[in-house]
């Protein structure tokens, strides 16, 4: 199970930083996809199969399908690639580079220091379910009419005139 812990960690990394170089956004929405996927496998063999199938369905399913058909109406062409491009450059990536480097030295540091073992808390379905159709939703409903502003948004943005 290690194994696959860090496995499906390297795969997500590489695949993220795929979803960062590409310049053909629909590539780097499928390297996106997978990236998902590995998250979902990195939740599975952490205990949470819940959040795992969750990840899968709602994130590596659903919203990127979302964003694939947003993009595809944009219809995007090769001005956008030519400008994406001229973002790859070595100075472009130093500053973000830094930074990154900076939050991973520090996680380094905070996880080198842990001497104590995690042991997830198993929660069942039902009380997620509770949890969302209960207090909390009013956050869902937002979220869920957030996202179709914005599809409706991308659409009336990409209609011929």
């Amino acid at each position: 199970m290690i194994a696959l812990f860090y496995i499906a960690g390297a795969v997500a990394v590489i695949s993220t930083i795929a979803v960062i170089m590409q310049t053909n956004i629909v590539h780097a929405l499928l390297y996106m996809v997978v990236s998902l996927l590995a998250v979902a496998v990195i939740f599975y063999v952490l205990g949470a199969p819940f959040a795992a199938v969750l990840e899968a369905i709602v994130y590596a399913g659903a919203i990127m399908v979302l964003f694939l058909f947003v993009i595809m109406m944009l219809n995007l062409g090769q001005h956008t690639r030519n400008e994406e491009k001229s973002w790859l450059t070595p100075k472009g990536w130093l500053g973000p580079s830094i930074l990154s480097g900076v939050l991973l030295a520090q996680l380094v540091n905070v996880m080198s220091h842990l001497s104590y073992e995690i042991v997830p808390e198993q929660i069942g379905v039902m009380e997620v379910s509770a949890l969302l159709f209960g207090p909390y939703v009013l956050a869902v409903e937002l979220a869920s009419i957030l996202l179709l502003a914005g599809l409706v948004s991308a659409y009336h943005l990409a209609k011929p005139k």
